[in-house]
C-alpha cells in the first residue's frame, strides 16, 4: 500500500508540476506584498534647481517647515557653544586639607625648634590666609573649555546655586600659591620657606569641572531645539507649476512630503494601498514569466531554477522592507547588484539585466528619490553585468566590484554637480553607503556555491574549478588511460573553439569534453587510444566487444555522479554518441555471421541525441578527432575530407536533430575543425607557383 500512495504522490506531481510555477509566482507576490510598507506613496518627485512641471501645489493641510541637515547642526552648535561647561564648588577638600596642613605642621616645627608662640601666630595667620583662598575657589582649568583664550566663562555650582563667573577671578593651583607666598609676613625666612612648601604640598583644587551635569545641559539643551523654521498654512500654495525649485521651495516640498508620510495613518486605506502593491508586483513577475516563457523555455519548464530566481528577488525585496523599518540612513546600504551578479553567473546576460531592472522598479515605489535611485542602481548593475560577461578568474570578482564602485562614484559626482554646480557642496560622507554596498556584494560569491548546492545549477566558477586539469577525476584519467585524456584534451579545443565562434558557453563545453570519455577509466585497454599492443578484442566476439565499448557511456555517468560532478555536464556523456552504432563492430558481425539474425540495439549507443549546441558541437569534435588519428597521410585535402564526411553522417543519421545548430553554424564547425586539424598535424598550404 505504501509503494502504491508514493507512486501516486510521482504521478501527482509530474501530473501538475506545470501549475507549481504558477503557484510559487503567487506564493512570492503575497509574501513581498505583506512585509512592504503600507502607506500611501507620495506621489510626486523633485529635484532642486529643476523647473516644477506639476499643477499647482496647494497644502492641502497646515505643516511646519522643517530645517535643512545643515541649518540644524548649525543650530546645534551654535546652541552648544552657548551652554557654560559646569564647575562644582567642593566644600569638603579645605577640611581635607585643613587637616592635612595642620598634623604636618606640628610634625615640621617641632623639628625646626621654634618657641610655642611663633607656633601658634604663624599657625593661625597661615591657615586664615589659606581659607581666604579657598572661599574665593581654586579650579581646575580645563583646556578644552579655554578654545585658544587664556581665560574663560563657565557656570560655578554652589550649594545648588548656580551663577556665571570667569576663571579669571578664580585662582588656579599656581596662582593661588604665588598669592599666598606674596601675602604671607615672617620675621623670620626659614618660617615663611617652611610654611609656604607646607601649603604647595597640600594645595589643591577645590572647583572642579562637572561632566555629567554639563553633558546633560548640552543634552536638554540640543533637544529642546526646534527643528522647524515657519509654517506652511491649510490652502497655501507651496510651488506654481513653472517655477523654478529654489532652496526655499525645495524645502517646502521635502517639508511636505515627510509630513504627508507621517500621517499615512489618517490617510487612505490600508487594504487598498495593499491591492494596489499586489496589483503591481503581480503584473511585473508576470512580465518576468512571459520573458521566460518567450526567450528561457528551459528555465520555464524548471521549477527548480524558477524558485531560485523568485528567492533572489523575494529575498532582495524583504531587505528593502526591512532597511525601511529599521529606518537606515541610507536605502543605498543595501548591495542591490549582488542581483545582477548571481543571476549573470548562474543563468546569462539577458536574463541578469531584465531580472535586475524588474527588482530595482518594485523597489523604486519606496525609495525616496525613484528616479536617481533607479539611475544609480541600473547603471551599476549594467556594469555588474559588462564586468563578468566571461567570468575565467575569480579575481573578476573583485574587478567587477572595482568597476561598480566607480560607476556609483561617477553617478554620485554627476548628480551632485547638476544639483548643487560645485564641488565644496558636495557632502562625501553620503558616497560611504555606495562603498559599503560594493563590499556586500561580494558576499554573491559564497551565496552563488550555496544555490549551486541546493538547487542543482552549475556556474561559470564551478565549470572552471572543473576544467582544472589537476582535479582528482581528470588526474586519474591521465594516469589510467593517457590515450584517452589527450584525446579529450584535443575534443576540448576543438569544440570550445566552434562554440566561442558561434556563440555559447564555451566553459561548459570545455568541462563536457574534459569528461566525456571518463568511463573508459574502468577497461582503458578495450580502447583503441591506450593500447600499445594487441588488442583484447581480438579474443571477444563482436556484440560483447560492443557492449565494451558502449558501456564507457553508462560507465561515466556512474562516475562522474559518484563525484558529484553536475548534471550539465554529465549531459555531455549522455550525448557525445547519441544513438548511433558501433559500426565496427557491426559491420564485422554482418561479415562474418551472415546466416545469424542481428539485434542491432546491441550495437547501437543508449542516447539521447545531442540537444544544445554545446552538446551538439562535442559530437561533432569527438567524432572528427577520433577519426582524424587513423589519417594515414593527413594532408590538407584529406582533412577536408574527413571533416566534410563526419559531419555529413551526423546529419544523415539525424543526431542533430534537437539541437539548434543551423547551415551556417555548421559551415563555421567545418572551417574551424579543417583549420585546427592541419595545425595540430603541421599540413602546409600548398602556395602557387610563380611565374
Amino acid at each position: 500500500m505504501a509503494k502504491i500512495n508514493k507512486n501516486s504522490h510521482k504521478v501527482l506531481y509530474r501530473k501538475y508540476s506545470s501549475n507549481i510555477k504558477y503557484i510559487m509566482m503567487v506564493v512570492t507576490v503575497l509574501l513581498i506584498t505583506f512585509f512592504l510598507p503600507k502607506q500611501p506613496r507620495f506621489r510626486y518627485e523633485f529635484e532642486k534647481g529643476k523647473v516644477w512641471l506639476n499643477k499647482d501645489l496647494v497644502s492641502p493641510f497646515s505643516f511646519a517647515i522643517l530645517k535643512t541637515t545643515p541649518q540644524v547642526v548649525t543650530d546645534k552648535q551654535d546652541a552648544l557653544d552657548n551652554v557654560l561647561p559646569i564647575y562644582t564648588y567642593n566644600s569638603d577638600i579645605l577640611n581635607s586639607v585643613e587637616e592635612a596642613y595642620l598634623n604636618e605642621f606640628d610634625v615640621k616645627w617641632r623639628s625646626a625648634a621654634f618657641s610655642d608662640a611663633e607656633k601658634t601666630y604663624y599657625k593661625t595667620a597661615s591657615l586664615n590666609l589659606l581659607k581666604s583662598i579657598y572661599e574665593k575657589g581654586i579650579i581646575a582649568t580645563n583646556p578644552k573649555h579655554q578654545k585658544g583664550a587664556k581665560y574663560y566663562d563657565l557656570s560655578l555650582l554652589n550649594n545648588n546655586i548656580s551663577k556665571k563667573v570667569s576663571s579669571q577671578d578664580l585662582f588656579t593651583v599656581q596662582t593661588a600659591l604665588d598669592f599666598f607666598s606674596s601675602t604671607f609676613k615672617a620675621t623670620d625666612l626659614r618660617i615663611k620657606d617652611l610654611v609656604i612648601n607646607l601649603v604647595e604640598d597640600h594645595l589643591q583644587p577645590n572647583i572642579l569641572f562637572d561632566e555629567k551635569m554639563t553633558s546633560i545641559v548640552q543634552n536638554n539643551t540640543v533637544s529642546s531645539l526646534s527643528t522647524t523654521r515657519g509654517m506652511v498654512q491649510k490652502g497655501e500654495l507651496i510651488i506654481a507649476k513653472g517655477n523654478v525649485i529654489d532652496d526655499d521651495a525645495y524645502q517646502k516640498l521635502q517639508s511636505f512630503k515627510a509630513t504627508y508620510e507621517a500621517q499615512t495613518k489618517t490617510i487612505g486605506d490600508r487594504n487598498l494601498v495593499y491591492l494596489g502593491q499586489v496589483m503591481l508586483v503581480g503584473f511585473i513577475l508576470s512580465l518576468l514569466m512571459v520573458f521566460l516563457y518567450l526567450f528561457r523555455k528551459d528555465i520555464f519548464a524548471d521549477n527548480r531554477q524558477l524558485s531560485l530566481i523568485l528567492l533572489v528577488i523575494t529575498s532582495m525585496l524583504l531587505a528593502l522592507t526591512w532597511a525601511i523599518k529599521m529606518n537606515l540612513p541610507s536605502l543605498y546600504y543595501i548591495p542591490f547588484c549582488i542581483v545582477p551578479i548571481i543571476i549573470r553567473i548562474l543563468f546569462d546576460t539577458r536574463l541578469a539585466l531584465y531580472l535586475h531592472l524588474l527588482v530595482i522598479l518594485i523597489a523604486g515605489f519606496f525609495v525616496p528619490n525613484s528616479f536617481e535611485f533607479v539611475f544609480y542602481e541600473t547603471t551599476a548593475g549594467m556594469v555588474a553585468i559588462y564586468s563578468i560577461r566571461n567570468l575565467i578568474k575569480r579575481e573578476q570578482l573583485l574587478l567587477s566590484a572595482l568597476f561598480i564602485l566607480t560607476s556609483y562614484f561617477i553617478c554620485f559626482v554627476g548628480v551632485a554637480l547638476l544639483r548643487e554646480g560645485s564641488f565644496q557642496e558636495i557632502e562625501w560622507v553620503n558616497f560611504v553607503p555606495f562603498s559599503v554596498s560594493v563590499l556586500l556584494s561580494l558576499l554573491a560569491y559564497p551565496l552563488i556555491y550555496a544555490f549551486e548546492r541546493v538547487f542543482g545549477i552549475t556556474s561559470d566558477i564551478a565549470l572552471i574549478e572543473l576544467t582544472n586539469t589537476n582535479n582528482k577525476l581528470l588526474r586519474e584519467l591521465a594516469f589510467k588511460a593517457p590515450g584517452t585524456f589527450q584525446h579529450s584534451l584535443q575534443v576540448a579545443n576543438l569544440a570550445e573553439a566552434a562554440i566561442f565562434k558561434i556563440g555559447g558557453n564555451s566553459l561548459l563545453v570545455r568541462a563536457g569534453a574534459l569528461y566525456h570519455d571518463i568511463g573508459k577509466i574502468e577497461n582503458p585497454q578495450y580502447f583503441i587510444e591506450n593500447n600499445t599492443g594487441k588488442s583484447p578484442h581480438d579474443k571477444l566476439p563482436y556484440e560483447q566487444s560492443a557492449q565494451i565499448i558502449i558501456k564507457h557511456v553508462l560507465k561515466g555517468i556512474e562516475i562522474t555522479r559518484k563525484h558529484q560532478i553536475p548534471e550539465s555536464v554529465i549531459d555531455f556523456i549522455r550525448t557525445h554518441h547519441g544513438n548511433t552504432r558501433v559500426d565496427y563492430f557491426y559491420q564485422s558481425y554482418l561479415k562474418n555471421s551472415p546466416e545469424k539474425f542481428v539485434d542491432e540495439n546491441i550495437f547501437r549507443y543508449p542516447g539521447p541525441i545531442p540537444f544544445s549546441k554545446e552538446t551538439g558541437v562535442l559530437m561533432l569534435a569527438d567524432s572528427v578527432e577520433a577519426a582524424s588519428r587513423s589519417l594515414k597521410n593527413p594532408d590538407a585535402q584529406n582533412i577536408n575530407d574527413l571533416v566534410e564526411r563526419i559531419i555529413d553522417y551526423k546529419l544523415a543519421q539525424n543526431q542533430l536533430d534537437n539541437c539548434d545548430l543551423t547551415l551556417k553554424d555548421l559551415e563555421t564547425i567545418k572551417l574551424i575543425f579543417k583549420t585546427m586539424l592541419m595545425s595540430i598535424y603541421h599540413v602546409r598550404i600548398d602556395y602557387p607557383k610563380t611565374m
